[in-house]
């Protein structure tokens, strides 16, 4: 019975005017998430993913709350074999990290706020996401019993969903202690090349087949 829905667009100020007038929490997840959607609307990647938060953040009274979900694609490439924390230099490398690294610069600038830099997410939804990388591989796996990898070493760092959900509470229930900082969110035992991840798939799919393409990169 607390939940209302109200369409319309995070670019439009009289929209988002009254949408948050009695907010307590602001969490704004409304993105183009992803480089190769970015890449293809790049008009769109800066109104939506960085000048609607600039908006949001001008709107907002200080003393509301922000909770704001970013991108471990911010620290680009990284340094081989070694971890990246909250300290690392941020150096994106697509458009979709420059935007999501603006934006948490903005956020972070307004104060009373948290930021979560999220790692690659996957699980099933209503409205399931194939671009995010687990989910993508799986489905081949399960339709098409193969996949070519570009930069199979490439590692990334994974979260479930379901996890993420319980980083938003977590910040919400020990916001006074975390605020005006950036967390990393992912799992430990999940730093996972793309090969690496392969090998994990076929435990649970035995017919998946993958090999790695000599040439082609990751956008992201």
């Amino acid at each position: 019975d607390a939940f209302s829905v109200v369409r319309g667009d995070c670019r439009d100020e009289r929209v988002m005017t009254e949408a948050i007038r009695h907010a307590d929490i602001l969490i704004p997840l409304a993105a183009l998430v992803g480089a190769p959607l970015c890449n293809r609307d790049r008009i769109g990647a800066y109104s939506i993913n960085l000048e609607a938060v600039h908006m949001l953040c001008k709107l907002s009274s200080p003393n509301q709350r922000m909770i704001f979900p970013v991108t471990n694609s911010g620290y680009g490439i990284g340094q081989p074999g070694v971890p990246c924390t909250e300290d690392s230099p941020l150096r994106p490398i697509s458009l979709y990290g420059e935007t999501k690294v603006k934006a948490e610069r903005v956020v972070l600038d307004r104060g009373n706020a948290v930021t979560l830099r999220l790692a690659t997410v996957f699980g099933a939804s209503p409205r399931m996401r194939m671009d995010l990388l687990v989910n993508d591989f799986v489905w081949r796996a399960v339709h098409d019993r193969a996949v070519t990898v570009f930069e199979g070493h490439c590692t990334r760092n994974y979260i479930h969903v379901r996890d993420v959900t319980k980083a938003f509470l977590h910040a919400i229930e020990q916001f006074d202690t975390m605020k005006d900082r950036p967390y990393n969110v992912g799992l430990d035992d999940a730093n996972l090349s793309k090969l690496e991840l392969c090998a994990e798939i076929k435990l649970q799919i035995p017919q998946f087949v993958y090999s790695e393409a000599p040439i082609g990169e990751d956008p992201d």
